[in-house]
């Protein structure tokens, strides 16, 4: 209720993963194009870009960006690694971090999801269960 009354009316993006997105937009996503009339609907509900996460499909994890109106697809296959932990969080983050350097929105995103890309692939094996992405992978010493 919070976050639909308060803070999604002044965010400039919204990151919602695919059960987010049903329940934001109030719709079962079961193929690209409910993700995409499923982006349009919290867009325009909040008057916000939405990029709409596809790690939860199936086949891929193809990122849906509605922008000005517009569809983008950011198209990436599944990655076989479990250490996913804290990837919506570090996706925002690096989005947040982007435009804050004065990158324009839809850079914003690109970069960050190949960041994010580039971390999942990069794999780092730490604890027990699902552990945390790569977020150095781009480091070298």
């Amino acid at each position: 209720c919070t976050l639909r009354e308060r803070l999604f009316p002044v965010a400039d993006i919204v990151t919602p993963n695919i059960p987010e997105a049903e329940v934001l937009s109030g719709m079962k996503i079961n193929s690209a194009d409910d993700m995409e009339k499923s982006a349009e609907i919290i867009s325009h509900g909040f008057g916000c870009t939405v990029l709409l996460k596809g790690g939860h499909s199936v086949n891929d994890a193809s990122d849906l960006l509605y922008h000005d109106g517009k569809f983008r697809w950011l198209i990436s296959e599944k990655i076989n690694n479990p250490n996913t932990h804290g990837t919506g969080c570090t996706l925002s983050s690096a989005i947040a971090s982007n435009l804050a350097k004065g990158c324009d929105m839809i850079k914003s995103v690109e970069q960050a999801k190949e960041y994010v890309t580039g971390a999942i692939s990069a794999g780092l094996d730490l604890g027990k269960g699902s552990g945390p992405l790569n977020h150095m992978y781009k480091l070298k010493g």
